[in-house]
């Protein structure tokens, strides 16, 4: 996967990435992260990681899947920036990615790529956690796509946040167990 690689030296943090939306989109992004915290044994696990890891996320700012999500991941990776590098990348600059990363036969976002710190890829994961599709399933089971105007319930967000949090714990595990990375750290 060397070119999802490239693509994440070129990426931007979330800050950055944020900063290229409209007001508008920037204001949807932050209102869902501000009812986002991550709870204290949320963060304690989070704080406990030792391997390094690389995340990026291929996106749009335009997305109400990335608005209801993306927040939620920049959560998780916040709270142990020094083993967690979160990117994102905005599928319409990055259009050569779409063939790649299609998801049930759709250019769908968001598609979170997880690589260890050496750019090994260990998982993809996209595009809604199981209780998204919950709660979508709850409203309605159109082809529309969620608009992000209004916030997710805050139960939605806590339980898609979950979701997003046991994805990364996952690799995290995966990244601890691996015979190479054990080697490597003696552990």
């Amino acid at each position: 996967m060397p070119l999802l690689l490239d693509v994440f030296s070129s990426a931007l943090p979330y800050d950055q990435y944020l900063a290229t939306g409209t007001e508008d989109q920037r204001r949807r992004w932050t209102q869902v992260y501000n009812i986002a915290p991550l709870n204290a044994p949320q963060q304690e696990l989070v704080a406990g990681f030792q391997r390094e890891m690389k995340i990026l996320v291929y996106s749009g700012m335009w997305c109400g899947d990335c608005v209801e999500q993306c927040p939620l991941i920049q959560r998780i990776a916040e709270a142990n920036s020094a083993k967690i590098d979160l990117r994102f990348v905005e599928r319409q600059m990055n259009s050569e990615l779409s063939e790649e990363l299609r998801i049930n036969g759709g250019s769908r976002v968001p598609v979170v790529q997880f690589f260890s710190e050496d750019g090994h890829w260990c998982a993809t994961s996209g595009d809604r956690t199981l209780n998204r599709y919950r709660a979508l399933a709850l409203k309605r089971l159109g082809p529309n796509c969620p608009t992000g105007i209004l916030p997710p319930e805050q139960g939605e967000v806590e339980a898609t946040l979950a979701d997003w949090l046991n994805e990364v714990e996952r690799v995290q595990l995966m990244l601890r167990l691996t015979p190479r990375l054990r080697e490597k750290y003696q552990d």
